[in-house]
């Protein structure tokens, strides 16, 4: 089972990425962890369900078990929100208005597409918002840990699973290393953890490279 070190580990480098006054929207996981770690920045995370200022995960005393985000988990809201339907909600998404969207995947190819949303043989809801998010936000960052309970990769060369738009993604934040998606390929831009390049390399089963601005002091 994964450790909710790691699951932090990864949410808190996901919050130094989101900048002032950025419309974000965080999806279902590891993402909804971000919002504990935005402290005093002045973000405003959207729901697509129709909520635009959702405040930081409720306490036993202000929780409201009718409000909730997209994925059915209860949220707060700032003084600053604003409550609309679903339609303009998406809206908001296609029309481009989303600064950063942070996904959860089940994996993403050396070219940055994701798959997020059906594994084979097994019940399928829907794509739900992914597809839009994808397409329609300004930046995509993925978040998930590097490995999927069986050990295999979530990092391939190429997706087995049903694609959740061709839109190539911009950052991977993983337990493991922080990659980001170029015309050259995916490339390292940070290591989450002590381990080498050739290490990583071998565990994914594949090459990696270190991206032009590696940050080797992290």
């Amino acid at each position: 089972m994964l450790s909710q070190d790691k699951r932090l580990v990864i949410a808190k480098r996901i919050a130094e990425e989101l900048k002032e006054g950025q419309i974000v929207n965080l999806g279902i996981g590891i993402p909804t962890l971000v919002s504990e770690y935005l402290d005093d920045k002045e973000v405003f995370l959207q729901t697509e369900n129709g909520l635009l200022g959702m405040g930081p995960p409720p306490t036993e005393e202000n929780l409201d078990i009718e409000l909730i985000n997209a994925g059915k988990e209860p949220v707060t809201y700032l003084k600053s929100a604003s409550f609309f339907n679903s339609a303009d909600s998406f809206g908001l998404i296609r029309g481009g208005h989303v600064d950063v969207a942070v996904l959860g995947i089940l994996q993403v190819d050396i070219k940055g597409e994701i798959a997020n949303w059906a594994v084979p043989d097994q019940p399928i809801l829907g794509v739900g918002g992914a597809m839009d998010l994808v397409t329609g936000a300004k930046k995509v960052i993925v978040a998930a840990t590097l490995f999927a309970k069986d050990g295999t990769s979530k990092l391939v060369k190429e997706l087995t699973y049903k694609t959740s738009g061709i839109r190539k993604v911009d950052l991977f934040v993983s337990d493991y290393a922080v990659f980001t998606f170029t015309d050259e390929g995916v490339k390292v831009l940070e290591m989450m953890e002590d381990i080498t390049l050739d290490e990583l390399s071998k565990k994914v089963g594949f090459n990696l490279e270190y991206a032009a601005e590696f940050n080797s002091s992290k």
